[in-house]
Order: structure tokens, then C-alpha cells, then sequence
């Protein structure tokens, strides 16, 4: 026979179909079902990790700029800023409420004060328990300021021109608490006398000063308790367009002799950074997270080894059988990747299941971004194929003859 005769009649290994790999691949994983989940269970308790520190840091971001939608942002204070001087106090111009009121954009203007004064349920508690409640003069504008902030009086009523010139006040949320009164009429000591409560505001979390104020009359403050007139703090509400504009001249027009005397922040600049930071400290638990699916890995690279190993006699048939050694080594990574594969969809399954079940009891929307869930997975499939190579190869590498025998 001629040489191109004998290369004619060689015979060639069958190709395999998409459907062939899978089914191969899969064979080893039937027939141990129970190694298959013990394994794949640290590819998904990493993946799960992964998925719910993402998740958990996404709906809570997404909480913080709902809430930043419901507040809005047209909120600006100006208070005394730190002196050139050491020990020198810095205070704002008496007129500094109808000053920032004549800025173009703004559309309402309150202020308090700080008053050296405490407050008490009565006379006869010792002076030095304030309870951490601090005792503010305060402008009858000030609540309609603070509605941008969803501030409200949730009993009673707000100091109006009659009886802020008087003994009345109007307790903050905290302060209320810390004081044990729940509803108007009931008396407090102020100063050296008794005050009526008028109203309790409901919870203020971008105001926490006022939260834990006891409020009283701008008028009344300057009959009863010396207050000499100079504002402390000075709430401006603006319009959207123009609170970049209000910012840049509000020092200026607070104290136009000395506008680096005034510090002007946002109150929602804190929740902005809180969102913006929301994912600094998962970083951490992603690490875990990461180390957990490497421990998967190392995992599903073990229990190919020993398949491998338990499987010589099939390795050694189907060789002798025709199956060549790139078919040996694709049936083995296929199963790697199957393997890895169920674990990574039960850890997103249970990732996205542990965010809603944080999200739903903490009253935050369910967020998973798709990108976590797209990388976890990927990131499955990547460790899988890495875990499978070895073992493949081994197997590949494994001679016909010897395997039958040793088996």
C-alpha cells in the first residue's frame, strides 16, 4: 500500500458536539451528588458574601439619596467661624437675619441663639444635670426655614408673636424625651422660672442641634434671659438655582467686615459624604468575601484531583477507546466549570435573598446591581476554569494502559 494509501485509511477521533461536553462533563457530577454540593457550597458561600455586602451597601446608598430627594439640598446655615485670635469669641451682627433675607434667591430666613441657660423638669434638680439639652432663642421664621427639612410641630404649636414674648417654649424631639413630657401644657424651669411647653417637634436627623434644644421667643429670650440679640445660627432656605449663588456671598452679607468671621455649611452635605462613603468599609467584607470564593476554588480543585484519581479506569478506557487527550482534558474542565457554575448560582441566589431580607427589615429598597451579580458569577466561571486546568491535564497525561491496569 502506498503511503498516501496508509494516511487514508487512519482513522480519527470523532469530534465533540456541544451536547457531548456537557454530558461527559457532567457525568462525574451525577454520580456524586453529595460531593458536588459540599463543594460547590464554598464557591456559593463566597459568591453570597460577595453579593450581599454589594446589595446591603447599594440599598443603603440608594436610601441616603431618596432621602436626600425627600429633603432636598436649597438649605444653608451660617454660624460663627473659628478667629484670628486665639480666645477672641466670634459672633454674628445683630441685623444678620434681614441681612441674608435681602439676598437675591433667598426665600426665608430663621435664626437661634445660644442662651446661658438650663433647662429642668423643676427648681429642685441640681443645675448641673441639663440632660444634654441646650437652651436656644429662636425666630417665629425659623420652622418655616426648617419644612425643607420636613421640621413640624408634631403636638401643640410654634412660638408665634404672643407667646414668643413670653414664658413659652417649644421642646426638640430629643429634648422632650430627656425631659419625660409628652404633650403641651406641661411646665419646665428655664432660667430662674417656670416656662410653658407649647409644642414638641416632631424628629429633625439634619438638625440634631435643635432635635436637643428647648426653644424659646427671639423677644421673649431678651425680657427673661438676658439674651443680647446676637444669633448663633442663621437658617436660610433658597431656591434650587440660586443656592450655589446665596453660598458664595452669604458670609459677605453676614458680616461684611469680617466674612471670613462666618462659616457657611450644608446640612445635607453630611448625608451627600455618608452616600458617597456608603461602600468604604465593605471593601473589608468584600475581601472576605473574596477569600472565601479562593477557599471555594481550592475546593473544587481538590475534588477534581480525586475524581481524577478515581476515575483512571474511565480516563484509560475511553483513551483506549480513541478519545484524545484535548477530549479528556475539555471533559474535566467542563465539569470544573459546572461545578463552579451551581455554586455560583446558589450564592447569588442566596446573596440576593440575605440583601432583600437586610433591605426589608431595615425598610430600604432591595437593590443587587447588575454589574455584582454579572462579576460574581464571572468570577465563578474564571475560578472554576482555574481550578479544572491541573486535574485535566493530569488526566490527559494519564497512559491508556496504565490506568486500565492499575484500576
Amino acid at each position: 500500500m502506498s503511503r498516501t494509501g496508509r494516511g487514508r485509511g487512519r482513522l480519527k477521533a470523532a469530534r465533540l458536539g456541544p451536547r457531548d461536553v456537557l454530558h461527559v462533563g457532567s457525568s462525574g457530577l451525577r454520580s456524586r451528588p453529595m460531593r458536588v454540593v459540599l463543594s460547590a457550597l464554598g464557591i456559593a458561600i463566597g459568591i453570597a458574601t460577595m453579593i450581599s455586602v454589594v446589595g446591603i451597601s447599594a440599598s443603603s446608598q440608594a436610601q441616603l439619596l431618596r432621602e436626600l430627594d425627600k429633603l432636598g439640598t436649597n438649605l444653608l446655615v451660617a454660624s460663627p467661624g473659628d478667629s484670628m485670635f486665639a480666645g477672641q469669641d466670634v459672633t454674628l451682627p445683630e441685623g444678620s437675619v434681614g441681612m441674608v433675607g435681602r439676598i437675591k434667591g433667598v426665600q426665608e430666613v430663621g435664626a437661634t441663639a445660644d442662651l446661658d441657660a438650663t433647662v429642668r423638669r423643676n427648681e429642685k434638680i441640681d443645675e448641673g444635670d441639663t440632660g444634654g439639652i441646650a437652651v436656644r432663642a429662636t425666630t417665629a421664621d425659623l420652622l418655616r426655614v426648617l419644612r425643607v427639612l420636613r421640621g413640624e410641630v408634631s403636638s401643640g404649636s410654634w412660638l408665634n408673636a404672643a407667646t414668643g414674648r413670653y414664658p413659652s417654649v417649644v421642646l426638640g424631639h430629643v429634648s422632650a424625651e430627656r425631659l419625660g413630657i409628652t404633650k403641651p401644657g406641661r411646665q419646665v424651669w428655664i432660667g430662674d422660672r417656670y416656662f410653658t411647653v407649647t409644642g414638641i417637634l416632631a424628629p429633625l436627623p439634619l438638625a440634631p442641634e435643635i432635635e436637643r434644644s428647648a426653644l424659646v421667643g427671639w423677644e421673649g429670650a431678651k425680657r427673661l434671659l438676658g439674651f443680647e440679640g446676637h444669633p448663633t445660627s442663621v437658617y436660610e432656605r433658597s431656591d434650587d438655582a440660586a443656592v450655589q449663588d446665596v453660598r458664595k456671598v452669604m458670609a459677605a452679607t453676614v458680616d461684611p467686615q469680617n466674612p471670613q468671621n462666618v462659616k457657611v455649611t450644608d446640612p445635607s452635605s453630611a448625608l451627600r459624604a455618608k452616600a458617597a462613603t456608603e461602600g468604604a468599609f465593605s471593601s473589608l467584607l468584600l475581601g472576605l468575601g473574596g477569600i472565601a470564593l479562593l477557599v471555594g476554588g481550592v475546593g473544587v480543585a481538590n475534588t477534581m484531583i480525586i475524581s481524577v484519581l478515581e476515575r483512571r479506569y474511565e480516563i484509560g478506557l475511553r483513551r483506549s477507546l480513541g478519545a484524545t487527550r484535548g477530549q479528556i482534558r475539555i471533559q474535566f474542565v467542563t465539569e470544573s466549570l459546572m461545578l463552579s457554575g451551581l455554586g455560583g448560582l446558589a450564592g447569588v441566589a442566596l446573596g440576593a435573598a440575605a440583601t432583600g431580607v437586610y433591605a426589608h427589615s431595615g425598610g430600604l429598597p432591595w437593590v443587587v446591581p447588575l454589574w455584582a451579580v454579572g462579576g460574581g458569577f464571572g468570577a465563578t466561571l474564571v475560578i472554576g476554569t482555574v481550578a479544572g486546568l491541573y486535574p485535566a491535564v493530569r488526566a490527559s497525561r494519564l497512559s491508556p494502559t496504565l490506568a486500565l491496569h492499575a484500576a
